[in-house]
């Protein structure tokens, strides 16, 4: 089926994401107007008062007009535009105005940020503080996955100054280049080194006689009125600067030598590492700074590097982020120390070939700084005094690479210091201390998956349940994370056994299930969907930035692909698939093609605000978006065999989460914008077929959509019509209040998706030139932009709530008899339903607290609570009446809920006029009393079964 949506209107996104369309709001839902400034430069005012000797009208003079976006001239609609006061010329004479704008046109020199001018920036670079981020810098926030488009958030983030109270005759409206340099060095990748004070925030204060920045630039004005000489004046500014750049070259290397000295005290590294002196060879002043540590500045000993591209002694780095901070010492980027890596092999080799003095007494030598551990070592008189610096003997080989005699032979001083600790703490188990330090080291490197088996090994038990058991376990028991784990170690305490798998194996088990996991292929191919489907959790406001620039969205919305979702769920239900199959004498080898209907809903999930902590300013509610397979059948023999039908289609093990937003469903900018990829996808996959690999064979599929989950709120909201307290209350025909309540058989289904695309567009031009109320008669309560096609149809929940009751309504004033007493007071019908709840309670297991719920309405309405109120009720004519009333509302029901009542229930479909209208009969002679409470209105959604099935009879 072809999208419905038109094409003009479709919005691209990125080449990974679908387009979206309807997400551009400023051409149907925000108008932004801009008025020309009454300003004018020198040229200008000339240009005019040349135009007006001429007789041709001035801006003033000339009446406004629109431009038409279809290039038509324009046509004169309005009287002359007046100037404002404020850009005369008498009101520029007074003094004070005078001075208001000399005060705002000296801020426009000076920097919001740091206050500097922009004279002094040797970029000499602006950008507005109220504006959009530059290309530059927009590109850098989405590589870094920041939502902050525009310079007031930026600022926010880096400078903690907030701009967007700024007043213009106050503030400055435009920053500089050095603190742009700031802001990009935050977000990018290799140090920024901008040398301004971060935590210093300059004040801004209105005009004063006494202004420090108009007195500034007076007194700029007087030396330029003085007329220096140009030569004395530029060998004195030549002098002045150099030397302000000799103090601040002081100033920083006094403090780079002070953070040094420090550094050194810290690394305290002098014993145990050689000093470049001990060099053979009179190498370079820069090649001896690239192998020597910067902090300790002695010849590197195993030496790390950083992310930064630095290299430290391991010793000496460890100590300084241990006791300075995780940050690189030279660069000040952020360091962990789990960031240390080892240098490339080709730099380690030129370290080693070095060639070093010895340092012993009576040893003038010169061995390599490979070697200087063997060599050292023959001087055992003075072993004490030079530590060896590569421990561990030759690094040539891997300690797993080696044979096992070599192995014993690197390992025998270790085997003997574990061996005197087993002797002393273990009882000489010296296996048992082996296993806990591999166990320990593994823990310590975040391999717990090794680490439990290891430690099962040990205990001489096996790993337990596997873990996509111990996964389906805690789905289905509704177990949290956090409830798991606590039963996993309570098991593995009390038992001492490791039955159940720690929660990281479980999450690996759960990457298999999720979306974009299983390949699948469409043809033809999706149009508008990107080809990859490896695509995982998808950003539900990817795109959105870059298309709304009118409407500022602040919400987090998360989701899959629908056509990766739906595949995820076709894999799960191959088994029983494959077993329909079996059970309808069908071969497994057919490939289809398989039809699948897919049922859709969408509904608010109430108030889930966080009452502590803090985090992102989001909306209190949360949407989600989800569907259900409902059958899946299968083409053979020129028929239709059902393979597949969910038992319990209003269950949550089976409802499949697709998009959850943290939203409010009334807001239908937002749900536009979030669901219009979704709306997109389904609309592509109406048109192809789906290739799959089911059971080890190529199937095809097609999908029938069925939007029947909404709400009434929501469907609304969706198909662009107004709320319920519209004149036309009906969701699915164009009947008023009035009409519903006069009438309650004779309807017929008007709303759809293509008519309701219609009355928006009238609404919208108004060709007609119709008032606001003959407009809002003519397309019937259309007034947003509908964006899903619904089927119609009422939601299950609310129809049974609703119907529900009504009847309790009536079970309550029956066992009162108002029929009789219309009068009763509000004590007596209390007491009526207290008798009700009571009774309900005893006899249908029915509890008060409960209602009016689901599970109370479908159990409300059956034969058997009739029975048990008729207990209550001592007239026996009452008896037949409201049984009667029962037993129609059952026959009638089935109809408007089936899918098609033509082939599900065609006796019932042939007695629904009749009954209907017995039903209605009823209602207005043996209930009459409930006219007057609007009895006709609480039967709405009969109403609306009954437009259900009119249209499924013409289906």
């Amino acid at each position: 089926m072809a999208s419905s949506f038109p094409p003009t209107l479709g919005l691209s996104s990125a080449p990974d994401e679908i387009q979206h369309p309807y997400i551009k709001f400023s051409e149907w839902k925000f108008k932004l107007f801009r008025v020309r400034s009454f300003e004018k430069t020198p040229e200008e005012a000339q240009r005019e008062k040349k135009d007006s000797f001429e007789g041709k009208p001035s801006l003033e003079q000339s009446p406004a007009v629109l431009d038409k976006a279809d290039g038509q001239k324009p046509v004169p609609n309005q009287p002359g535009l007046k100037a404002h006061p404020k850009f005369s010329k008498k009101f520029h004479d007074t003094g004070k105005a005078r001075v208001k704008a000399i005060h705002q046109a000296n801020l426009r020199h000076l920097c919001r940020i740091c206050g500097n001018s922009f004279k002094t920036d040797e970029h000499n670079r602006r950008y507005p503080v109220h504006g959009p981020v530059d290309g530059k810098t927009l590109g850098l926030l989405r590589k870094k996955e920041k939502r902050a488009t525009s310079w007031p958030d930026l600022i926010t983030k880096v400078f903690r100054i907030d701009v967007k109270a700024d007043v213009d005759s106050i503030h400055p409206t435009e920053f500089c280049h050095n603190c742009w340099s700031i802001m990009h060095g935050k977000f990018s990748s290799a140090p920024c080194e901008v040398y301004f004070p971060r935590n210093v925030t300059v004040e801004w204060h209105p005009h004063t006689p006494s202004c420090d920045i108009c007195n500034t630039a007076r007194r700029g004005l007087k030396r330029k009125s003085l007329q220096p000489n140009l030569q004395l004046s530029k060998k004195l500014k030549t002098v002045l600067d150099q030397a302000r750049q000799a103090r601040q070259r002081k100033r920083r290397a006094q403090a780079r030598t002070s953070s040094k000295d420090v550094m050194k005290k810290i690394a305290n590294c002098s014993k145990i590492h050689l000093s470049t002196k001990l060099l053979a060879v009179d190498f370079p002043e820069h090649f001896v700074k690239s192998i020597s540590c910067q902090i300790c500045e002695h010849i590197l000993a195993d030496p790390v590097e950083t992310n930064c591209k630095h290299v430290y002694c391991r010793v000496c780095i460890l100590r300084c982020l241990k006791v300075m901070g995780s940050y690189c010492p030279s660069c000040r980027y952020p360091c962990f120390p789990t960031d240390l890596e080892s240098p490339v092999k080709s730099f380690l080799s030129i370290l080693n070939s070095l060639m070093v003095k010895c340092p012993a007494k009576e040893c003038n030598q010169e061995v390599s700084l490979e070697k200087y551990n063997h060599h050292i070592s023959s001087h055992k008189e003075s072993k004490e005094n030079f530590v060896h610096i590569n421990k561990g003997g030759r690094p040539r080989q891997h300690l797993l690479s080696l044979t096992r005699r070599a192995q014993k032979h690197r390992l025998r001083e270790l085997k003997l210091q574990v061996k005197a600790f087993a002797d002393k703490e273990e009882g000489g188990d010296v296996k048992s201390v082996c296993m806990t330090l591999f166990l320990l080291a593994l823990r310590a490197r975040n391999e717990h998956r090794q680490a439990d088996e290891l430690e099962a090994i040990m205990q001489g038990k096996g790993s337990g349940l596997q873990p996509a058991v111990c996964l389906a376990i805690r789905v289905n028991t509704f177990l949290s994370c956090s409830q798991y784990h606590k039963m996993y170690r309570t098991v593995k305490a009390i038992t001492g056994r490791q039955i159940f798998q720690p929660l990281h194996a479980l999450r690996n088990a759960e990457k298999v299930l999720l979306p974009g996991y299983h390949h699948f292929e469409w043809q033809p191919p999706l149009k508008n969907v990107s080809s990859s489907t490896d695509v995982g959790i998808i950003d539900g406001l990817s795109g959105l930035s870059s298309s709304v620039d009118d409407y500022p969205v602040d919400t987090i919305a998360k989701r899959f692909r629908y056509d990766s979702a739906l595949v995820s769920a076709l894999m799960d239900m191959e088994e029983d698939i494959l077993e329909g199959m079996r059970s309808q004498d069908l071969d497994d080898y057919l490939n289809g093609p398989f039809t699948v209907v897919v049922k859709e809903s969408c509904d608010g999930m109430g108030d889930v605000s966080e009452k502590h902590g803090s985090g992102p300013v989001v909306p209190e509610k949360a949407v989600r978006f989800s569907f259900t397979i409902m059958k899946i059948t299968i083409a053979h023999s020129s028929q239709n065999v059902k393979v597949f039908e969910e038992a319990k289609p209003n269950s949550e093990l089976c409802c499949k989460p697709l998009c959850l937003m943290l939203a409010d469903e009334s807001d239908h900018e937002t749900l536009t914008a979030i669901l219009s990829p979704l709306i997109a996808e389904r609309e592509a996959m109406k048109s192809s077929e789906l290739m799959l690999e089911l059971g080890g064979i190529l199937r095809t599929f097609k999908f029938i959509f069925r939007g029947t989950g909404y709400d009434e709120k929501l469907v609304r909201e969706v198909e662009g019509l107004e709320a319920s307290g519209s004149v036309y209350i009906c969701t699915l025909c164009d009947a008023t209040r009035l009409e519903a309540s006069q009438n309650l058989v004779f309807h017929s289904i008007t709303r759809s998706h293509a008519e309701n695309l219609e009355r928006y567009e009238v609404w919208r031009s108004n060709p007609y030139h119709e008032s606001v109320e003959e407009l809002r008669d003519r397309v019937k309560g259309v007034s947003a932009k509908p964006f899903i096609e619904t089927v119609p149809s009422i939601d299950a929940l609310h129809c049974d709530i609703g119907n529900a009751a009504e009847f309790y309504k009536i079970f309550q004033l029956e066992i009162g008899e108002v029929y009789k007493n219309p009068n009763a007071s509000k004590e007596e019908r209390k007491r009526w339903q207290a008798t009700l709840d009571k009774h309900l309670r005893k006899k249908m297991n029915l509890k008060p607290i409960m209602r009016m719920n689901g599970n109370f309405a479908r159990k409300l309405m059956t034969k058997e609570t009739v029975d048990a109120v008729c207990e209550l009720i001592p007239s026996e004519e009452r008896h037949e009446a409201l049984r009667e009333l029962m037993d129609l509302y059952l026959k009638m029901k089935p109809v408007w809920r089936s899918s098609c009542p033509a082939k599900e229930c065609p006796e019932s479909l042939c007695q629904y006029s009749f009954n209907s209208q017995r039903f209605a009969e009823l209602l207005s002679t043996k209930f009459k009393y409930r006219e007057n409470s609007g009895t006709r209105m609480q039967w709405i959604y009969l109403m609306q079964g009954t437009c259900i099935s009119m249209s499924n009879v013409f289906r």
